[in-house]
């Protein structure tokens, strides 16, 4: 089965949130794998946190791929879209079964994998420049054509209230404790600790001194001291500058089988945007904090009747290259192959 290990070794660099690396993949045998979403790794305190297990879900798919497109396979879901219970006693939750296909590799199969392999989260400041038009505009097909809508602002007053909108929520989440520690449990206060442990946030891509993230996040009650707090915001704001320009997704969001899909759909406008250059920073606690996804909403004018949801928004633009965010070794995400 050393066919899933090379696959495994390449498709386990797929975003995920908190960079908590969820997905597990058993081989049954050469062609076939099940892949389970563990419990253990997600992230149920956050409103919404549930629905976007399946969004990670999705992200996890196209990223297989691109993966296996690029090592002559395609590869063919057959999908279990129960919802998950975060209480269940059974910590892996099934996604279903997947099974390989051959495939002749074409140029394009091979610049999407070099495109996957390359792509990074920018949390860095972004260059004040616009991303032309001619980059975008396939995006808005791309985002159709799986029944989304990929919406764009340049507003410099929308912009700003969005991202100051996104500091504020950063602080908000951690005043509600159970946010707060699942937060804590994904920080990685140092480039030793983060290598080690191969996940979380580090300290270094969040562009804060490890030792000051360690005390601020340990004395979160000091973030509404006038002096200490106006520094820690004034210092997480720094990280936001050059933004131009904010990009979103609305869509069917009612279902596990709409999550995963949405995720396939964002993994695939992200890896549009690397192809050109482009990096992009998920504001997802804007999503999912009920407060600041109604402010956001607001100020986009989203559509979300129905089943329909703003469910995915994030800066873009250009940046210098991200430092690179640790994966677990491909061993760690596959499960004992059946007898």
């Amino acid at each position: 089965m050393r066919v899933w290990d090379e696959i495994v070794e390449r498709a386990r660099l797929y975003p995920s949130p908190h960079n908590s690396q969820p997905i597990k993949l058993r081989p049954l045998d050469d062609t076939s794998a099940a892949l389970y979403y563990d419990l253990d790794l997600g992230l149920p305190a956050e409103s919404f946190g549930i629905p976007f297990a399946h969004v990670c879900a999705g992200v996890f798919l196209e990223s297989l791929a691109v993966v296996a497109a690029g090592l002559g396979s395609t590869v063919v879901e057959s999908l279990d879209t129960r919802p998950m219970d975060f209480g269940s006693t059974d910590r892996l939750h099934p996604l279903g079964v997947v099974r390989l296909e051959p495939r002749t590799v074409s140029p394009e199969d091979e610049e999407r994998l070099r495109v996957f392999l390359a792509r990074r989260t920018s949390r860095r400041p972004y260059e004040d420049r616009l991303v032309p038009e001619h980059v975008l505009a396939p995006l808005t097909a791309l985002a159709a054509a799986a029944g989304h809508d990929f919406r764009t602002t340049s507003d410099p007053a929308i912009v700003r209230r969005v991202v100051r909108v996104n500091q504020a929520t950063l602080f908000s989440d951690l005043e509600n404790d159970a946010v707060y520690d699942e937060i804590m449990t994904w920080l990685r206060f140092s480039r030793r600790e983060a290598a080690e442990r191969a996940d979380g946030l580090s300290a270094e891509a969040m562009l804060m001194p490890g030792p000051l993230l360690r005390f601020a996040m340990g004395h979160r009650g000091l973030w509404h001291a006038p002096v200490v707090g106006a520094g820690i915001r004034t210092m997480y704001l720094n990280t936001m500058r050059g933004v131009r320009q904010l990009g979103w997704l609305e869509g069917p969001f009612g279902a596990p089988a709409d999550h995963i899909e949405a995720g396939r759909t964002f993994m695939r406008l992200w890896l549009a945007l690397a192809a050109a250059d482009v990096h992009l920073h998920p504001f997802g606690t804007v999503i999912t904090n009920p407060g600041s996804h109604r402010v956001f909403a607001d100020a986009v004018s989203a559509d979300e009747g129905g089943d329909r949801m703003a469910w995915m928004l994030f800066r873009f633009g250009y940046s210098s290259p991200p430092p690179v965010a640790h994966r677990r070794p491909a061993a760690a995400m596959l499960l004992p192959a059946s007898a």
